[in-house]
């Protein structure tokens, strides 16, 4: 076992993208994330890496497309309206098929809302956010350690699949403190980067990143060859977490990042009254893990129950896995409020009917 250090989950971030080798960060400070950006300037200069404060979200994801299309590894963080004005950046890094990394820590909306946390960008996030017939990996957290983990895992994603990878937490996760782990993380296998645009490094011709396609034609065999790439992502990098599922259930909860620490608490309370309650956490909200409610479509007596900070986004993609089979109820809590057990145990009550 390594050492552990304690650290704010918004600096975890930071560190972890320097252990993965990441070359430049070009940021804009927004809360509840600002300190990413603020670790990132203090840390990266420091190495010899690149910290670039952009004077807004538009320039810094434009500044990581530039940065990614060179081949080096790079990424950006943001909050909930950053990330809307990144949306168009990111639609363009799809499209050119550049890796990188965006994190998003997430703040209650709609509009400026509040700086209190929130899991209400899950349809900007899961369903590509800008314009287009695209994807992005996004991987939802639910401590900080996995943080570490999953931003690290991120970069080896982005690089496979030459793609933009989200990595989705809220904002409490952003600014508690727990203690983590650095450890050496078994290398994946990665491509080569011959299609940078990085000089002529041997070749011929010079590298051309773009994303414009004036022939009707060859953009669409375009995405017919993005779609084939996320088909592969679908069936290779789906991540989730099963509690209490094994055998036979009254309910199942659904429930991502720290709603779902909060509900791990509510499965343990329910067996003092007398209930079986089980919990799914999805780890990749895209892909969405159907695999799991086909694993337990047969063992809920009462079907699922989705439990948000958001006013119920997630239970669209939870209905389409289900596909009618069971029911689906909700409960959440938005603008920033953090659902309570109680209130979640009160909720799992009226749905099996153990109060009206």
């Amino acid at each position: 076992m390594g050492k552990k250090v304690l650290m704010k989950g918004n600096e975890a971030i930071g560190e972890a993208a320097i252990r993965a080798n990441c070359m430049g960060f070009f940021g804009y400070p927004i809360t509840p994330q600002t300190e990413v950006a603020a670790f990132m300037s203090r840390q990266m200069p420091k190495i010899g890496r690149v910290f670039l404060q952009a004077e807004s979200e538009v320039a810094a994801i434009n500044m990581v497309y530039g940065a990614a299309g060179s081949g080096v590894r790079c990424m950006t963080s943001s909050s909930s309206p950053g990330i809307s004005l990144m949306s168009e950046g990111i639609s363009y890094i799809a499209a050119a098929e550049l890796p990188c990394v965006i994190v998003d820590i997430v703040r209650g909306g709609p509009g400026l809302g509040s700086i209190q946390p929130a899991q209400s960008d899950y349809f900007q996030a899961t369903r590509g956010g800008g314009h287009g017939d695209y994807n992005m990996p996004v991987l939802a957290p639910a401590s900080i350690q996995e943080m570490v983990n999953l931003v690290q895992d991120a970069f080896d994603i982005a690089d496979i699949y030459r793609t933009p990878v989200m990595v989705m937490g809220d904002g409490m996760l952003g600014q508690m403190m727990e203690p983590v782990e650095f450890e050496d993380r078994p290398e994946r296998v990665l491509p080569t980067k011959d299609w940078a645009a990085n000089g002529l490094n041997g070749r011929k011709t010079h590298n051309i990143i773009n994303s414009l396609f004036l022939d009707s034609d060859k953009l669409e065999k375009h995405n017919i060859h993005l779609q084939l790439k996320y088909a592969q992502i679908i069936k290779n990098e789906v991540r989730y977490e099963m509690i209490n599922c094994e055998e036979n259930c009254d309910l199942i909860l659904v429930a991502y990042g720290t709603t779902s620490r909060i509900c791990k608490n509510v499965v343990k309370s329910t067996l003092k009254e007398g209930l079986k309650v089980g919990l799914i956490r999805p780890i990749t909200l895209w892909p969405f893990p159907v695999e799991a409610f086909e694993k337990t479509i047969t063992k809920t007596k009462y079907g699922y129950l989705s439990v948000e900070m958001s006013c119920g986004q997630m239970v669209e993609d939870i209905r389409l896995a289900v596909n009618g089979r069971k029911p689906v109820a909700f409960y959440g809590r938005s603008g920033g409020i953090v659902p309570h057990p109680n209130d979640i145990l009160n909720k799992v009550k009226t749905v099996i009917g153990g109060v009206k």
